[in-house]
C-alpha cells in the first residue's frame, strides 16, 4: 500500500523508460476501483438525473461511468488524430453535474485509439477510475494516496524537442492495465507489457504525449487538491466524436 505524504527514493524504474515522457501506453477500460471491466459490443443506455448534466458525453459514454462516481475528469481531444485536447472537471451536486475548471491539454501524439498497444503514441479513449497519485515534488495536498519519490524523474525531450523535465513532478495514475491501489510507479501489468502502461495524467511540457494527458503544472497541482477518493473519481478520454456516441 502506499504511504501517504511519504518520500520513497526509489532505483529507476522501467516505467520511466516506457512511461508517459518515454512511451506509455495503454489498455482496455477499467473501473473506478481498477478492475478490467467486462466487455461490451453495445452498452445499453442508461438515463437518470446523474448522467444528463455533462455536455458532449453520449448515452453510450455515459453509460459506462459508474453510478457512484460524483467527480469526473473529461479529457475531450480536437479530433481522431489529433494531440490537442481540453480538460474539464465536472463533480456532481445531488442530480447535477456541475462544471469545475476547464484547462488546455495535450494527449498522445497520433491522437486516440479504441484498442491501445505499446508503441501506438494514441491515447486510449475509455473511463478509467482515478485512485492514485504521486510525482517528484512533495505532496501539494493531495487528496489521494500521494507517493513522494525520486523515481518520478523525467529526462529527455519530446516530439517537438522540448525538454520533459518536470513533466512527472505532479502525475494522477489513470487505471489502465495496473493494479489501483498500489503508486503510479509499479510496474504490474496484468493484460501484459504489450498493452502498455504507466498512463498518467501529468505536468504538460509543451508538446504531444505518448500516451498520456497532460495539463500545466498549475493546473495539475489544482487537480490534485480536488480529486476526493471517496468520491470515487473517474476519468473519460477520447476525441469528441467518440464521447459523443
Amino acid at each position: 500500500m502506499i504511504q501517504r505524504r511519504t518520500a520513497v527514493a526509489l532505483l529507476a524504474s522501467p516505467l520511466l523508460l516506457s512511461g508517459c515522457g518515454g512511451g506509455a501506453e495503454a489498455a482496455q477500460s477499467r473501473s473506478d476501483d481498477g478492475r478490467a471491466a467486462p466487455a461490451a459490443a453495445s452498452p445499453t443506455p442508461r438515463s437518470s438525473p446523474q448522467d444528463q448534466g455533462i455536455p458532449g458525453l453520449g448515452p453510450r459514454t455515459r453509460a459506462a461511468i459508474p453510478e457512484r462516481a460524483e467527480q469526473v475528469v473529461v479529457a475531450s481531444g480536437r479530433g481522431k488524430d489529433s494531440p490537442v485536447s481540453s480538460v474539464a472537471l465536472y463533480e456532481r451536486d445531488d442530480s447535477t453535474w456541475q462544471r469545475g475548471a476547464s484547462w488546455p491539454a495535450h494527449n498522445g501524439k497520433d491522437g486516440w485509439s479504441e484498442h491501445h498497444m505499446a508503441g501506438d503514441l494514441r491515447s486510449p479513449v475509455g473511463v478509467y477510475g482515478l485512485t492514485d497519485a504521486g510525482g517528484l515534488l512533495p505532496d501539494p495536498g493531495s487528496r489521494l494516496p500521494y507517493h513522494h519519490s525520486n523515481g518520478f524523474y523525467s529526462p529527455g525531450t519530446g516530439f517537438e524537442g522540448e525538454p520533459l523535465e518536470g513533466s512527472f513532478d505532479y502525475v494522477v495514475a489513470i487505471n489502465y492495465n495496473r493494479e489501483a491501489g498500489t503508486s503510479p510507479l509499479d510496474w504490474t501489468r496484468p493484460l501484459g507489457a504489450a498493452r502498455g502502461g504507466g498512463v498518467w495524467l501529468h505536468v504538460d511540457h509543451g508538446g504531444p504525449t505518448h500516451a498520456c494527458v497532460s495539463v500545466a503544472k498549475a493546473h495539475m497541482r489544482e487537480l490534485l487538491r480536488a480529486l476526493d477518493p471517496h468520491r470515487h473519481p473517474v476519468i473519460v478520454m477520447g476525441y469528441a466524436d467518440w464521447l459523443a456516441r
